[in-house]
């Protein structure tokens, strides 16, 4: 397993760049699509010569039944250009670092060949001035250009800067904005981000196969050499965050192990059992309970109650089970 050394030194030095596989966000995204008909996306974290998001949701904008697609991009990207030329360039010059928005109302099979694929989508970049403009201010997310616009739309679905994670999500609930993006998991336990969760504002999407994914980034990779791909980034530790509603998160936990004092012991510090994972919850314990953090990935808000995390409920703010510290848990107690 690759370990997330680089991903903790990128946060530091609020270096974000992660870009996502377009397969990934086609793995995620085909549980939503009947929350998308009739609405306005925006992605506004995303290049849109560069975005995997920007060019899903533009391949896949008649299938889903958009009405609107949005791209805004801060201040260009280190990597502009490397696939699409900005019309604001010319062949002989290299392209500029600008910020830019992009406003999609129709994709046509322009070409002709009787489907709508990348070639269709460049030529509508590159030929309808009423698509591709200039923003007056960089691009950041928290800007007035921005704002206005996410104002405008239904649902915000990107990849954001790992380092400005809680900011990014509490400005799409400041503004009540339904949203699908990806954050590292470890976010849960942030104190704002956790309140969300336990008050089923958000919660997890389905995730990445293992718990992990690849991103194409300017970053030097850690995986192992049998993980290792060209170009890319392993990040453990990532998942989907959403307020869009899904069957996943109203499927029961099956429990079927029984408590005993000896497999669940009391903590040190805290009057809650300890639970090693998610599969071994006891069936016929009313008490509050330390579950790993990957139980969040099968939380049904109707099966179990969120109370607290130890990291802000316990003493020292870890759990202990006789004076050795463990794992940080989540503590939750099942509805009856």
């Amino acid at each position: 397993m690759a370990d997330n050394r680089n991903l903790n030194a990128a946060l530091k030095a609020n270096k974000d760049e992660f870009y996502t596989q377009i397969d990934d966000i086609s793995n995620e995204l085909k549980h939503y699509r009947k929350h998308f008909y009739g609405k306005v996306v925006f992605c506004n974290c995303d290049d849109p010569y560069e975005s995997n998001f920007f060019k899903y949701f533009a391949l896949n904008f008649n299938s889903l039944g958009l009405k609107k697609l949005i791209a805004t991009c801060y201040d260009g990207s280190p990597v502009m250009g490397n696939e699409l030329l900005l019309k604001f360039d010319s062949p002989e010059t290299e392209p500029k670092r600008i910020a830019y928005k992009v406003e999609i109302t129709e994709v046509d099979d322009y070409n002709g060949d009787g489907a709508v694929n990348l070639s269709d989508v460049a030529y509508l970049l590159q030929n309808n001035k009423n698509v591709l403009s200039r923003l007056h201010e960089n691009g950041d997310f928290r800007s007035t250009e921005c704002i206005e616009l996410l104002k405008q739309s239904d649902i915000v679905c990107t990849n954001p800067p790992f380092s400005l994670f809680r900011e990014y999500v509490n400005q799409l609930i400041m503004y009540r904005t339904k949203f699908l993006i990806i954050g590292n998991q470890n976010a849960i336990h942030y104190k704002d981000i956790f309140k969300l969760i336990q008050t089923n504002n958000i919660w997890l999407g389905f995730g990445f196969k293992g718990g992990a994914a690849h991103f194409y980034s300017i970053y030097k990779d850690t995986a192992k050499a049998t993980d290792h791909r060209e170009g890319m980034i392993r990040v453990s530790g990532v998942t989907w965050f959403t307020n869009l509603d899904i069957n996943k998160r109203h499927e029961p936990l099956d429990l079927w192990r029984k408590y005993t004092p000896e497999e669940y012991p009391t903590y040190d510090n805290y009057p809650a059992i300890n639970v090693n994972k998610t599969a071994e919850i006891p069936y016929d314990y009313d008490g509050i309970m330390g579950v790993p953090i990957t139980f969040m990935d099968k939380y049904n808000p109707e099966q179990f109650e969120i109370i607290d995390t130890s990291t802000t409920a316990m003493p020292k703010g870890a759990p202990y089970i006789n004076g050795k510290r463990i794992y940080e848990r989540i503590l939750i107690r099942r509805k009856k």
